[in-house]
Order: structure tokens, then C-alpha cells, then sequence
């Protein structure tokens, strides 16, 4: 086999020129000047552009028009392996390929790509990292049979190799514009909005090309290319997905790259709804351009999607909101799409719903494995007043457990997400949802959680993916208005509630980070935000702990989270340590708002009252004030069961039932 280091010096002698002689003078300085040279004509020794010269009308003004002369196979990739290495029967490369050539200069992509070894014909998966991330190599995914590109389209460091260690080789080269994230060359991030023209971008005027969205999706489109020309790659069975940003860019790309035959949008790709919109309760309402509304947006190219797509994404997500996906994806039809929804996270996913990406792909680009319909919801309103949710599941695979969430907050990145504790009743799984107001929205979705089939588990798995042995299919989610809930005859029968979390479920209404940590874990959650669950003013916060040796646990509140309670200012985060003796009993633990004392610089003080809590979070380590400082304070690993009970509210004054506000006034 040849050396990575042979490799690379082949590869670092065989790069073509990227501008010859006077040609590069002159590309380099009008784009100093930030002067765009004609489209289709270079100076001698430049390459031909690869993008057609704008119109005479103007930019393109629908994504047709953005795409309709575009082919990605057009130009040659000029491929070159600069580093290959191999890890237990997998070969793992360094790799470089042509995006094109922009304003004279030809801009370049590194990736990561990885194959079982002497396998060929393999479906295969392009993925496209989150933004300021990196690419990475896809070893697990070649250990389950898949060849694995990922792009690392955002021009940060790559770790790679055995053992990783920093790549000192050449990395992905924009040449003439920044598609960077974040920019590294350009002061303006083309990924905000802005389709302006400056020096980085394609185009002298306002244009859609000018979005770094745009740029990512051209080399993107060039990446399905370079996989199709692998003999490891069966270009027939092509599939996309990614994070964050990459899951928007998924998304986009399946709606605009017809060579993909499924995708996985990971937190991307929920589209915009309209800030003048007023039926939509809960969704975050934006205001694009006309030309980003028609040729940038997520909007324009779920409206082209023809890929099957699965939203991959939990329920309070900064980044692409719940409430957004169900207005915008409900053009979709449901043999086109499936959705797997965490509750409680934000940015992450649990087990049960992460599997189903590999899942996705085990149907559509290999055709072992059949994933369960949608369920099918039904919302109606009891003889009593209280709303209804009925569950229909497919129950052709074993089903483990049928839940109905449900929430009334119209705040979507706080929301607390109750479990209406479904039961079955005549083929359906029945969930009451009662409700502290009517004119307030109703939000609801199920996830229901099959066996995992045999033959699924133990895969190799990406790092920081846990084990399990059950998959999760979710609902499409509900959106009621109040004047909707009101008009089914709903009515106000629930009441606040003194005891938040007896115990005796676990952490269901929480989210766990850095489990297998015993001194970094933290458990959070939502509840406090709810107002059948919120704070009196004046009450004790009060529950029971286990911890058998000596340790610190550190009470952390975050108030105003995401603007919920105040828009337009800050979350501010409240903490207290409280110090543990050794046990094998239960210990009391009682704090007060006094107790608490905000840790952020410019917000000195102690908690005045429950009323902004949007989170309460537990764990060994975390930052309190000592001293009139904020000082970390970092946890001994916790011996023995991590477990509360008999989480209440003790004493407190009685006032007028709590609602979901939105905002305080002084």
C-alpha cells in the first residue's frame, strides 16, 4: 500500500495551477477591488467560469431560475487523495476535488471519505457538518456497510488519522469567495441574509448567489458527483444528511440534486413562517427578502422536494423550531416523510430517535428494513371539558410504548412538554390533556417506541451515539389557536400543583447530559416553566437526594431563557452548592430564592422570585458566586444512584393562578 506520506507529496506535486502567471495578478486584484469580472470570460491562463453570467433581467428570482443551468458534472473533479490510512478494515482517505471556478479563481473542497475495504457497489452517504464544525471521517457509518463522504465545507481544522491528530495538509480553499463558517475572510456572514454584493461574493449586485447557502450547495451538488465516480459507490443509491446547518443543507439539497434517493435533516430545514402571520401560534416568524423567500429560504425547496425525508429533531430546538416544521411541512405527504422527535432537548437526540437515521437509509438505499407509517392523531374534546388525543400506531413491527405530549406554551425553546400518559383503549391509545386556560394554544405530539429489530443493534456508533434496542416514530405535531381549542368546547379544569416530581418515573420530565460522567452530570428540566408547576413567591423549593460519599450538588435556575419572559433581554442563570454528607439514606435539600445567586457579570444579586424560571438543573459541577465571584466549581465523580424524589414547593404565598406569560411588565 502506498504511504499517507507518499500520498501526500503525490498529491501536493499534482495540484494543477489555479491561475497562471499575469492571469492571477490580475483575478486577485480586482478581487481586492471588489470588482467581479464579466461571467463566462477570464483573463489568458484563467479558467472558464463555472456559473453562466447573470441574465439581462437581473438575478435569478426562483430557485428554477437559481438552478435550471447548472450541472454538476459538467467540469472535471480533478480528484486527488492527499492522505489515506486504515482502521480495522477500513479505508479511510483524505480527499480533495474542484468546486469550480468563481471570478477567475478555482476554489477547492476537502473531505473525508471512508469504505469497507475491498467492497464495491456500496450505497453510500454524503454528509455536511454543522456550522463552525468540521468534517469527520465516517468510519462508523463504512462499518455498516455505507461508503461515507463528509465535506468539510466550513473550512475548520480536521482531525483524522490513527489516532486523530490535526491535519496539517491543505484544507478546504473557497479561492475568490467565503463560504467559510464562521467567515474566516469575508466581515459579512452570507449565511444571515444578506445577498448584498461585497468582494467575497459572486455576483456585483443583490443576487440569491451571493448566499453562502448557495455556495455550500454547489460544492455539495460536486460532492453527489465525486461519489458517483467512485468504484466503491453505487451511484444509484446515494443518500444525504447532516446537523444544524448541514441539516438545513440536506434538506436543500435533496429537494434540488435529483441523484440523492433519501435524506435525514438533523435540526435543519424547518423553513421561516411570516412575521405578519397570526394563525400560527408558537412558530418563530421572520421576515425574509423577496429574493431569499424564493431562492434561498427552506420554503421554496421543501415545496420541490420529491426525496423521501426524515426530520430528525427534538422539541425545543434553537435552531429549526417545532412549531415551524409543522405549518411548513405539512405540504409534504406522509409516504414522503417521517419524523422522530425528542422531547425535552434542544439541539440533541436520544437514542431511540437518533437510530432512526441509519434506519432511514437501511430502507431507501438498501431495502432492508421497512420503517412504521406515521401515527395517525386525532384531537377531540372529552363530555368533561378536557382535550383529547388519540393515537392510532402502525403495530405491524412490536410496539413498546405509546406517549402523547402536550404543552400550552406558545414559547416553543422553553416549552415544558407534559406527558399525557396514554392507555390503550380499542386499538387506540387515548391520552387526556387537560388544560389551566382556554385562551391559551394547544400544542401535542406522540412518539411511539417499537422494538428494535435484532439484526440493528450493536452497529458501530458515531461518537457520543449511546446504545439501545428500541426505535421512535413521532406524530405529525398538533397546533390548535385558543379560538380552535375554545370551539371544540375545551374547558379549564386543571389546577397548580405543589408536588413537581414525586420520583417514581425517573428523569422522564428531564433531559440528561454527560451521563457517563460521574463528576460532570446534569440533569435538567422545563417543569418550572409550566405554570401548574411554577414557584409561589416566597416558597422553598424542596426534594431528596442519594449521594454515598461526600460530594457537592450544584442547584442551577436559568430565568428569562431565550427572551421567554422579557424579550429582548438576557437569560440570566441563579446558582446555589449545597454540600453533601456520605449516605446510604435519602438527604433533604431546601433553597430558597435567597439561596440563589446569579452568576452572570452586570446581575449581581439573589433570586427575587420564581416567576421568570424557565430551567432547573441539577448536577455535580457548575458555576456558583463565592466570595462575590463566579468560581467554578468542578464535581467529584457522584457515587451511587443518581435519583430525586418528593421534587415540591414548600410555603409560599397564595395568589392568582399562574399563566404562560410571555412577558412581565415592572
Amino acid at each position: 500500500m502506498t504511504s499517507a506520506v507518499d500520498l501526500r507529496r503525490r498529491a501536493a506535486g499534482s495540484v494543477p495551477s489555479r491561475i497562471g502567471g499575469i492571469g492571477r495578478l490580475l483575478a486577485m486584484a480586482v478581487v481586492g477591488c471588489g470588482v467581479v469580472l464579466p461571467w463566462g470570460r477570464a483573463p489568458a491562463g484563467v479558467a472558464a467560469e463555472s456559473l453562466p453570467a447573470l441574465a439581462a433581467d437581473g438575478p435569478p428570482r426562483s430557485l428554477d431560475a437559481l438552478w435550471n443551468s447548472y450541472d454538476p458534472r459538467r467540469e472535471p473533479l480533478e480528484s486527488e487523495v492527499l492522505r489515506e490510512w486504515e482502521e480495522d478494515g477500513i479505508v479511510c482517505r483524505v480527499v480533495r476535488y474542484r468546486i469550480g471556478t468563481f471570478k477567475g479563481v478555482a476554489a477547492r473542497m476537502v473531505a473525508c471519505f471512508c469504505f469497507p475495504a475491498g467492497k464495491t457497489g456500496l450505497p453510500a452517504l454524503l454528509h455536511l457538518h454543522g456550522g463552525g464544525q468540521s468534517a469527520r471521517p465516517g468510519v462508523a457509518e463504512a462499518r455498516r456497510g455505507y461508503a461515507s463522504l463528509s465535506l468539510n465545507w466550513g473550512g475548520n481544522p480536521l482531525r483524522v488519522g490513527r489516532p486523530a491528530a490535526e491535519w496539517d495538509g491543505p484544507n478546504t480553499d473557497w479561492g475568490a469567495v467565503d463560504a467559510t463558517h464562521p467567515p474566516q475572510r469575508s466581515p459579512v456572514n452570507h449565511f444571515a441574509g444578506s445577498l448584498a454584493p461585497d468582494p467575497f461574493t459572486l455576483d456585483a449586485v443583490e443576487s440569491p448567489r451571493n448566499a453562502a447557502w448557495f455556495l455550500v450547495l454547489v460544492a455539495a451538488r460536486r460532492g453527489v458527483s465525486f461519489l458517483e465516480a467512485q468504484p466503491e459507490v453505487d451511484a444509484g443509491r446515494i443518500g444525504v444528511h447532516g446537523h444544524s446547518m448541514g441539516g438545513r443543507l440536506a434538506m436543500a439539497l435533496a429537494a434540488i440534486d435529483d441523484r440523492l434517493r433519501a435524506a435525514v435533516a438533523s435540526c435543519g430545514g424547518a423553513g421561516y413562517v411570516d412575521a405578519g402571520r397570526t394563525d400560527v401560534p408558537g412558530c418563530v416568524t421572520s421576515r425574509p427578502s423577496a429574493l431569499e423567500a424564493a431562492c434561498v429560504a427552506d420554503n421554496p425547496h421543501l415545496a420541490r422536494l420529491a426525496c423521501p425525508l426524515l426530520w430528525l429533531s427534538p422539541t425545543n430546538d434553537f435552531h429549526a423550531p417545532l412549531d415551524n416544521m409543522a405549518v411548513n411541512w405539512r405540504q409534504l405527504p406522509d409516504d414522503r416523510v417521517r419524523f422522530a422527535i425528542t422531547p425535552h432537548m434542544n439541539h440533541r437526540h436520544g437514542a431511540a430517535e437518533a437510530i432512526t437515521r441509519h434506519l432511514w437509509f437501511e430502507e431507501h438505499l438498501r431495502g432492508a428494513f421497512a420503517m412504521p407509517t406515521t401515527p395517525a392523531t386525532t384531537f377531540s374534546v372529552a363530555p368533561d371539558g378536557v382535550p383529547v388525543v388519540a393515537v392510532e400506531p402502525d403495530e405491524r413491527r412490536p410496539v413498546r410504548s405509546v406517549n402523547v405530549f402536550y404543552s400550552a406554551d406558545p414559547q416553543p425553546l422553553t416549552r415544558f412538554w407534559r406527558d399525557g400518559g396514554a392507555v390503550r383503549e380499542a386499538g387506540r391509545f387515548v391520552a387526556r390533556c387537560p388544560v389551566m386556560a382556554v385562551d391559551e394554544p394547544f400544542f401535542a405530539f406522540a412518539n411511539v417506541t417499537y422494538e428494535l429489530p435484532a439484526g440493528q443493534r450493536g452497529l458501530a456508533r458515531e461518537p457520543g451515539e449511546e446504545p439501545t434496542d428500541a426505535f421512535t416514530i413521532s406524530s405529525r405535531p398538533l397546533i390548535l389557536d385558543p379560538a380552535a381549542l375554545a370551539a371544540a368546547g375545551a374547558r379549564a379544569t386543571d389546577q397548580p400543583d405543589p408536588v413537581i416530581d414525586d420520583g417514581e418515573r425517573g428523569w422522564r420530565d428531564w433531559y440528561r447530559l454527560n451521563w457517563d460522567h460521574p463528576p460532570l452530570w446534569t440533569a435538567a428540566t422545563r417543569k418550572l416553566r409550566d405554570p401548574k408547576w411554577r414557584g409561589p413567591d416566597g416558597a422553598t423549593l424542596v426534594f431528596e437526594v442519594r449521594c454515598e460519599t461526600d460530594n457537592t450538588l450544584i442547584v442551577t435556575v436559568e430565568t428569562n431563557g431565550w427572551g421567554a419572559v422579557r424579550p429582548g433581554s438576557p437569560a440570566v442563570e441563579y446558582a446555589a452548592a449545597v454540600d453533601l454528607k456520605g449516605s446510604d439514606g435519602w438527604q433533604r435539600v431546601a433553597v430558597t430564592p435567597g439561596d440563589l445567586v446569579a452568576t452572570r457579570a452586570g446581575a449581581a444579586g439573589a433570586l427575587a422570585d420564581w416567576r421568570g424560571v424557565t430551567q432547573l438543573s441539577l448536577g455535580p459541577s457548575g458555576t456558583v458566586v463565592r466570595d462575590g465571584r463566579a468560581t467554578r466549581v468542578e464535581g467529584r465523580p457522584w457515587k451511587g444512584p443518581r435519583a430525586i424524589r418528593g421534587l415540591h414547593w414548600e410555603g409560599g404565598a397564595a395568589g392568582p393562578a399562574p399563566r404562560n406569560v410571555t412577558e412581565e411588565k415592572p
